[in-house]
């Protein structure tokens, strides 16, 4: 049987999507399983693996099939929408030279190995070749994309990860941000003062303990472990595929209360993912819209709903029963104005949610500089204290809790920082739209039942997935485009009391 032009690209499509999930698993066990020494193999693996899905998408018959499909007007929305996916992804993959996909993956993979130890020795000079080396390629890949997107070298990266976005957009948002944040967070940290200050229960607390609190809490919230796990990194984070999740946290013995938050911020990214459209696995447009509507549904899950009090009622004596904690630092009230606790502190995946858009504001004002070549990798260091300092009023005494605390950039993940601000924004307008079409979210939340809220969130957001843009989604979903200000009252209600 002869298959349409637009036949032909799904069969392709899903093939090559079958060996990004292969990707995703490869990367999922480097950094929670892997042995030291596999680490080289590792790396030629991942980018043989690259190279073999570079070269099924920029084979030479794609443009002809693309515009066959394009023409082809018995296509429903959903597959015109899928077509137009895969046209985006082909003009990122074609241009760029198979050779430079295959030298950014090996660099990078390296890069991320020499990183683990660098940061563990608070060592910035030992994985500075590394990175310059993955800086240098990226840039070479942000021109190529530059010339073929008819973009910015930075917008073109950016367009990998939030596809659409523009930096002259963003530097608009984090203005306003920068200009609204300093003073509202020295007006929290004061108003704090005159407040009970919280207590941080008193480990240690073992980490299988931690593990079956953290496990609870995520079926609680509706993760499939059937189709998903829980591990361990050194950077939490959520991969695999839509069918098998996989996400990880970094446990302390002497605070249980940030490895569960870093839990259930990854439960959010994988509720997405194992939400997405069944019917349209392995096609572009079953996938995630872009890394700001993933960042919304973690930051959703983490920050809107389990940092609220409806949940903190809840999961208290949760808390107390997993590590027999007794006394006022195991109440709700307490655990509320901890998890709401408001500090100036130089780790961003720790940090609040009122000071941790300045971490990203950071990341993105330097990423910036270092694409337009305006940073070299040597002066990070110091730029980046000096950013810290200028936004938070602290400086790192170490590059550990400096610029060697994020993965991204070892990594290759250029571009991609502003989106975790875009997605809190998004996540607090979701959120409140939500409650506001169905007020018996929060009271379900305070029960400990997510339906409400998930099946809300399923409908508006995970069912969607890329069929529109992520500007239709957030319109569709709360009836207005992305708007700080909903994200500023937010935070004034919550911290402020108004």
């Amino acid at each position: 049987m002869t298959l349409t032009p637009y036949q032909e690209l799904e069969d392709r499509f899903r093939r090559i999507n079958a060996l990004g999930g292969a990707q995703s698993m490869l990367h999922w066990d480097m950094s929670a399983m892997m042995p030291a020494g596999g680490a080289e193999s590792r790396a030629e693996q991942l980018a043989v693996l690259k190279s073999i899905s570079h070269s099924m998408i920029t084979d030479p018959a794609i443009p002809d099939l693309l515009d066959g499909a394009e023409g082809d007007h018995t296509l429903d929305a959903w597959q015109q929408a899928n077509v137009f996916e895969m046209r985006r992804i082909w003009i990122h993959q074609a241009a760029v030279d198979s050779t430079l996909v295959e030298a950014l993956s090996m660099a990078c993979s390296n890069c991320e190995t020499a990183w683990r130890a660098a940061r563990k020795n608070n060592d910035f000079k030992s994985v500075l070749p590394q990175l310059e080396d993955v800086l240098r390629l990226t840039r070479e890949m942000a021109a190529a994309k530059s010339s073929y997107l008819g973009l910015s070298q930075y917008d073109a990266l950016l367009d990998t990860y939030e596809p659409g976005g523009k930096s002259a957009d963003i530097d608009v948002i984090f203005s306003d941000l920068a200009a609204f944040l300093p003073a509202f967070t020295d007006h929290v940290i004061e108003r704090q003062k005159s407040q009970k200050t919280p207590k941080l229960p008193k480990g240690p607390f073992t980490l299988s303990a931690q593990r079956k609190l953290g496990t609870d809490l995520m079926k609680t919230l509706g993760f499939d472990f059937n189709h998903g796990r829980l591990d361990e990194s050194l950077h939490p984070f959520c991969g695999g595929t839509n069918d098998d999740v996989r996400i990880t946290t970094r446990y302390d013995e002497n605070d249980f209360t940030s490895a569960l938050m870093g839990v259930l911020h990854e439960t959010g990214h994988a509720l997405y993912d194992m939400g997405l459209p069944k019917k349209w696995r392995g096609q572009p447009v079953g996938d995630a819209r872009g890394m700001s509507v993933h960042e919304s549904q973690s930051l959703l899950i983490e920050m809107q709903a389990c940092r609220s009090p409806e949940f903190i009622q809840f999961a208290a004596p949760l808390m107390g029963e997993a590590f027999g904690g007794n006394g006022d630092e195991w109440s709700e009230e307490n655990f509320v104005t901890l998890y709401t606790r408001v500090e100036k502190s130089f780790i961003r995946v720790d940090a609040d949610e009122v000071t941790y858009p300045s971490h990203v504001i950071l990341r993105y004002n330097l990423e910036k500089a270092a694409i337009n070549g305006d940073l070299e990798m040597k002066d990070l260091p110091g730029a980046w204290n000096d950013g810290l300092e200028k936004l938070l009023g602290i400086r790192p005494k170490t590059d550990t809790e400096g610029c060697l605390q994020d993965i991204h950039w070892y990594d290759g993940a250029w571009g991609y920082f502003p989106t975790y601000t875009l997605g809190a924004m998004t996540a607090a307008q979701l959120f409140d739209a939500a409650c506001r079409a169905n007020p018996k979210i929060k009271p379900a939340i305070a029960k400990g039942d997510f339906s409400p809220l998930l099946s809300w969130l399923r409908k508006n957001v995970h069912n969607v997935a890329s069929s529109v843009s992520t500007t239709e989604i957030v319109k569709n979903a709360t009836g207005q485009p992305l708007n700080a200000e909903v994200f500023k009252n937010h935070l004034k209600t919550r911290y402020l009391g108004g």
